[in-house]
């Protein structure tokens, strides 16, 4: 066999992203929790395979299918701009298996007021080490920005629970079950945009389709910005609400009520079943390099644009997770 030819693009998912079957599968490799297990010589491996391959040296014996597996464990493990190895539970291949851990105890822990708050406490100190490890090295988060995002998010997640819990005291239980994902669709309501404050102050880097950068842009920072608020949304809505009402038909029961200790680590196999699927699909829902037509940007930059190439009728940006 061969040696591996060097023109593979590794710095582009293996699969179309145009199509959204073709991010659904590129999402399923990134967040594939098996990646959590790997040791640090294994990673180390990976980061070598990938970082030789770029400059130009290929790996006596290497195949293009283990040259991709390599390519995702590394991306799994490492920032892509500072090229450190992010903490373990920052990672993407760490979001079912710390989601599904957190959002199952919030819907079990519903009732009393002081787990409320811990939980919608736990879930937003979660986010802020999350948005904080896959920061942009192009735009930075700094101190005060995490601080404020983590403080305005958690005191939002917290007021809407505990308001929506005391109005759903005299509805049905299943109302109340409810409550944790309107207190967590608020929260990335506030959490996504301050965090991207800077974005939508300077605006993020738009390019032609062969990646030319031709300026900055508000608008497309507000679109980026809304249809990752939309992904979250969408993401937590089977696992906040398929398991609550499968709960509620097995509390009615006298399974659940024989055995009453069953009732969390079941509702966290539901949460983590349903989060398994909703994880890649959500952030399939739009592509990573979204497009927006020229006549929807500011006046100045449109004009710029068109003064170099009257042709361009959408720019690409990067929307972010």
């Amino acid at each position: 066999m061969g040696e591996l030819p060097l023109d593979i693009n590794i710095q582009e998912p293996r699969w179309d992203q145009s199509t959204f079957l073709g991010r659904a599968r590129h999402f399923f490799t990134v967040t594939d929790p098996r990646n959590l297990l790997l040791s640090g010589t294994q990673l180390e491996a990976s980061r070598n395979i990938v970082q030789n391959y770029r400059a130009g040296v290929v790996t006596p014996g290497l195949t293009e299918d283990q040259l991709w597996r390599a390519k995702y464990v590394y991306d799994s493990a490492f920032h892509p701009d500072t090229g450190e190895k992010v903490v373990l539970i920052g990672r993407m291949s760490a979001q079912v298996p710390m989601n599904m851990t957190i959002t199952g105890c919030m819907l079990t822990f519903y009732r009393k007021t002081p787990t409320v708050v811990f939980w919608q406490w736990g879930n937003q100190s979660f986010n802020a080490i999350v948005n904080y490890s896959n920061r942009s090295g192009d735009a930075p988060i700094t101190g005060g920005q995490l601080g404020t995002a983590y403080v305005s998010a958690t005191t939002g997640a917290v007021a809407t629970a505990l308001g929506l819990k005391s109005l759903t005291k005299h509805l049905p239980p299943l109302v109340g079950r409810l409550v944790p994902f309107a207190a967590v669709a608020a929260a990335n309501c506030i959490n996504i945009p301050v965090m991207r404050q800077r974005e939508l102050q300077v605006g993020i880097p738009v390019t032609d389709e062969q990646g030319q950068r031709l300026g900055h842009s508000v608008a497309a920072a507000k679109q980026g910005i809304f249809q990752v608020v939309t992904s979250r949304i969408c993401m937590a809505i089977p696992a906040m609400a398929i398991p609550p009402v499968i709960m509620d038909t097995l509390e009615k029961k006298n399974f659940l009520k024989r055995r009453p200790w069953l009732g969390a680590p079941l509702q966290v196999g539901l949460v983590g079943f349903c989060l398994v699927f909703a994880t890649p699909l959500c952030c399939a829902l739009f592509p990573q390099r979204s497009s927006i037509h020229v006549s929807r940007l500011e006046p100045e930059l449109r004009a710029q644009i068109h003064e170099q190439n009257p042709s361009i009728e959408a720019v690409y940006y990067n929307k972010g997770l």
